[in-house]
């Protein structure tokens, strides 16, 4: 299956929440995803894109931003890098190849 490096950020009913840049794996049909044993299914909402289907739980999903402005509202809130995909983030996305250690952005 496809797998891609993404933004992850819950809404849990508020317009900004915990966020994350991990790496998801896209089911065979691309319209739902999986990342860190959660299984997320696409829908249009207001501020949200998936849901967790078995919480139900609203998050907003996209592809990462070369200039690592990926908020959905442009807060400048902390944004955590999975340490597993933390290298090729800031080597193949962000082209800063002197930041693979940084872990979280925005902190």
């Amino acid at each position: 299956m496809k797998t891609r490096i993404m933004y992850i950020e819950r809404k849990a009913e508020s317009l900004t929440g915990d966020a994350r840049i991990g790496k998801v794996t896209f089911s065979k049909s691309g319209k739902s995803l999986y990342y860190n044993g959660m299984h997320f299914q696409r829908f249009s909402g207001f501020k949200a894109n998936y849901y967790e289907s078995e919480t139900g739980e609203e998050y907003w999903i996209s592809g990462c931003r070369k200039d690592g402005a990926d908020r959905l509202y442009g807060e400048r809130l902390p944004i955590e890098i999975d340490r597993d995909i933390q290298e090729e983030y800031w080597i193949s996305i962000r082209n800063l190849p002197q930041c693979k250690y940084i872990s979280v952005i925005n902190g």
